[in-house]
């Protein structure tokens, strides 16, 4: 992912001192443009691989949570037909 933007610092620094900059400003200001925009920048194929991956990852939670649920619900069933069985017999 190498998408720096070619940038002639020397013409930046020269127009910002037609502009009114001294020769250190514009030369200050012209290595932090130049170093912003060398930064590497995401592509669009880089967001859709990230998207692919959140997708299965989201896909697994779902099935993750769906496998827990059930276990709650047989444990549950579980815990309240034992607890009908064990009631006392009606009393008359």
């Amino acid at each position: 992912m190498s998408n720096s933007v070619p940038f002639d610092t020397l013409k930046f620094v020269e127009r910002l001192e037609a502009g009114g900059f001294t020769r250190a400003q514009a030369k200050a200001a012209a290595e932090a443009f130049a170093e912003a925009t060398s930064q590497e920048l995401a592509t669009k194929s880089d967001l859709k691989e990230t998207e692919l991956r959140l997708d299965a990852r989201i896909e697994t939670t779902a099935r993750d949570l769906k496998i827990w649920m059930g276990s709650i619900m047989v444990v549950a069933v579980g815990v309240i037909l034992t607890s009908i069985r064990y009631l006392p017999a009606g009393s008359q």
